[in-house]
């Protein structure tokens, strides 16, 4: 009999992260623990709680979520094993019997409220917003009296739970908005490379000083490595330190990553590998040939032998 093993998500259910577990074939048929936000989520992974957790890391319109980033680079022992893409839209929705005319204030996730932002300023250019701790939430606050709104701002899936009065639809400013989710467990080594694979790192520069961040980069642009994100976070310990988050194509198990790995290692008083795991989108990663494995290979060998005394070969 299958042990049945806990996911934590940000809840209750009908949010985008319940969708994006959703997606997880492995997930289906085990326990899926609602949490209040991404601190609890990750806390239930290192203490054992769950088995894993969902959280969102980045989206489209507002780029990554710092709380997420934060928590990641202040937790050790934790490793993003996949990662899973939702599209979002959202609905304005109220109690039966409103009007979009009577709002005054609004409540939203800020994710979500930065997401709608255009579209609220031209509908309701007077409204206020109160934060909620999700887009779920934002409703239930508006049900039951503990948010101070007249309307939320909710994913359109929340009517089906729901008796609610939906104002507007489709009031996102983006058709074509994406959250990416990814989904973390305790530390564990990587799976198996697939070639459409990405690596996650959280880098430290050394100190402050002219040519420091190109020195970063130059241990992926040297290798051939495309970075897919790039975002700065600052330490927190004085003005003018940061930390940087990074999404590297490619896995740890390829000969180019590995390589800078090495360089960022020598290079940084602190990096934090995320982990490597497949691409949400399946897309294969390009390189130029002589990034591939067999180059660094032959490039090692040929050093070894020098250290060794060979001859040399034409």
């Amino acid at each position: 009999m299958t042990e049945r093993r806990t996911y934590s998500y940000l809840g209750p259910a009908g949010t985008f992260t319940e969708a994006a577990l959703d997606q997880v074939p492995e997930a289906r048929g085990h326990v899926w623990k609602p949490v209040h936000n991404v601190g609890e989520a990750l806390a239930d992974v290192l203490s054992g709680a769950s088995d894993a957790a969902m959280i969102a890391i980045e989206n489209s319109i507002d780029g990554g979520v710092s709380t997420t980033q934060d928590a990641l680079a202040n937790n050790p022992g934790l490793r993003i094993v996949g990662e899973y893409l939702v599209r979002v839209n959202f609905v304005l929705v109220a109690q039966p019997g409103a009007k979009l005319e009577d709002v005054r204030v609004v409540a939203a996730h800020p994710v979500a409220y930065a997401q709608c932002h255009s579209w609220l300023e031209e509908h309701l250019p007077e409204h206020a917003h109160v934060p909620a701790a999700s887009n779920v939430a934002s409703a239930l606050g508006l049900l039951d009296g503990s948010l101070p709104a007249d309307a939320a701002i909710a994913a359109p899936g929340i009517v089906q739970h729901q008796e609610l009065e939906v104002l507007a639809e489709q009031i996102g400013d983006n058709d074509n908005a994406v959250t990416r989710f990814v989904l973390v467990s305790r530390t564990t080594a990587p799976g198996e490379p697939t070639g459409a694979d990405k690596t996650s790192l959280i880098v430290e520069l050394p100190d402050d000083r002219p040519g420091a961040l190109l020195e970063m980069l130059e241990q992926f642009s040297t290798r051939g490595i495309n970075l897919s994100l790039i975002e700065s976070r600052p330490i927190g310990d004085e003005l003018g330190r940061y930390r940087f988050v990074l999404d590297a194509d490619g896995h740890i198990h390829d000969e180019r990553m590995a390589d800078a790995l090495l360089g960022i290692r020598r290079f940084s008083p602190r990096v934090v590998f995320l982990g490597s795991y497949p691409r949400a989108d399946r897309r294969i990663v390009q390189y130029p040939e002589r990034y591939a494995d067999e180059i660094f290979v032959e490039a090692r060998d040929w050093l070894r032998g020098l250290i060794a005394g060979e001859p040399d070969e034409d």
